[in-house]
């Protein structure tokens, strides 16, 4: 009998027990679901983090190597500028040297003025003055005529090649003049050019340097981000092994209790599922092949925002691997990519061909621009007044003809080189 009610005793405990871990389970268990949310939440904001940090950091290497490739341009340039100004500075010597001896021509003239004033004024008398046709009247004699006469002819043979040697004298001074003038101001016009390309490309790199901060500090925020994150993290897994741990001190109670109220025991399995995601392989893309008009305008593409306008760029493999073009060396590059050889220079490039006017123009002809020079710069057209080029300010890019600089410079010059 008192067995029996100890039994009684131990199954309305185990029942009330039983009554009491049902409801704390089923509470913990919506608090378990929120926690699993939120920690699933957590962990998809994470990795969208990460992929954006990455994104970031893929970024700035980008730019990193812009801004390599802007530096090395700026100390070409500066290099091209310095050789310009040692080739201005001997020329303004002879600039100065020839004004010393245009001075001193001119005292020389003056002082040959006074030559020819002093011979007239030996055939005056008493200081009055006379023609030499009063002198030759106011001969004695024959004799002192002709002798008179004599005199007269050689003082104005002596003036006339005095004059004349003035004169001469004074062209070729005029003529040098002139030539360093013009060699003067030729250097000038390059200097200035190189000191524009020069700004372009300092005013990108501080663009690009300004494009850098703003990453960095983006990059930077996404880490902190990040950080909190991952802090948060951590703290939903604690809370969720507490959780677990809870759950299974109340199933070790359970059990206990129910191995007391019945000798039978038996045992739950608990099936867990695990998702798995599978990220789509990433499309494979294709290029579509055409012909050499159509290969030689799209062939530099890959270079638009991605180059730096270099003096004498484009002719060695580093330079072409760093994009490093000037005008005349990507369109020598640009045609060696579908076979077509051709030479490096303007000047070379202004003379190949067949010349044609704009109105014939078809993409894959050669465009030319009187910028510093006459065919200064070039291009290849791609239709409706456009070409593409390796630009002083922008690198290699698609300039418009109609624009306010290049419609200017235009002066109609089109090449064929393409049948």
């Amino acid at each position: 009998m008192v067995i029996a009610d100890g039994r009684k005793f131990l199954v309305s405990a185990f029942v009330v027990l039983s009554l009491f871990f049902i409801s704390f389970i089923t509470v913990n268990a919506e608090t378990k679901e929120e926690i699993q949310s939120k920690k699933a939440e957590v962990q998809s904001e994470i990795t969208d983090k990460e992929k954006e940090i990455d994104k970031l950091a893929e970024e700035l290497i980008h730019l990193n190597e812009s801004l390599e490739r802007t530096e090395k341009a700026i100390e070409d340039n500066q290099q091209a500028i310095n050789e310009v100004e040692k080739d201005i500075q001997p020329l303004e010597e002879k600039v100065s040297k020839l004004e010393e001896e245009i001075a001193a021509l001119q005292k020389a003239i003056d002082k040959r003025d006074e030559i020819i004033k002093k011979r007239i004024a030996s055939l005056q008398e008493n200081g009055g003055s006379y023609s030499y046709i009063e002198v030759l009247l106011g001969a004695d004699n024959f004799i002192d005529f002709i002798d008179r006469f004599s005199l007269v002819n050689t003082i104005l043979e002596s003036d006339e090649a005095l004059m004349q040697d003035q004169k001469n004298d004074k062209a070729k001074i005029e003529e040098k003049q002139a030539e360093f003038n013009a060699q003067l101001d030729e250097l000038t016009d390059m200097k200035t050019e190189y000191e524009e390309m020069q700004r372009h490309v300092l005013e990108q790199k501080e663009q690009l340097e300004v494009t850098k901060k703003e990453l960095e500090k983006k990059e930077q925020e996404n880490k902190d981000i990040l950080e909190d994150l991952k802090i948060e993290e951590r703290l939903l897994e604690r809370k969720e092994q507490a959780m677990r741990e809870a759950e299974a001190m109340i199933q070790r109670d359970q059990e206990l209790l129910t191995a007391s109220a019945q000798p039978a025991s038996n045992s739950n399995g608990v099936t867990q599922y695990a998702e798995v995601k599978e990220n789509a392989a990433p499309k494979a893309t294709s290029q579509p092949t055409g012909n050499k008009r159509q290969a030689v305008t799209t062939v530099g593409n890959r270079y638009i925002g991605n180059s730096v306008y270099t003096y004498a760029g484009g002719r060695t493999a580093y330079d072409v691997a760093n994009g490093r073009f000037d005008c005349s060396g990507f369109v020598s590059w640009a045609f060696r990519q579908i076979g077509t050889n051709l030479p490096t220079s303007t000047d070379g490039l202004s003379s190949v061909g067949t010349k044609i006017p704009l109105s014939q123009a078809q993409p894959g002809d050669l465009v030319f621009f009187n910028t510093y020079k006459t065919n200064g710069h070039v291009g290849i057209y791609l239709g409706n007044n456009k070409f593409i080029g390796s630009q002083n300010s922008t690198g290699v890019a698609i300039a418009d003809m109609n624009s306010n600089y290049w419609s200017k410079t235009f002066s109609g010059h089109v090449r064929r080189v393409l049948p």
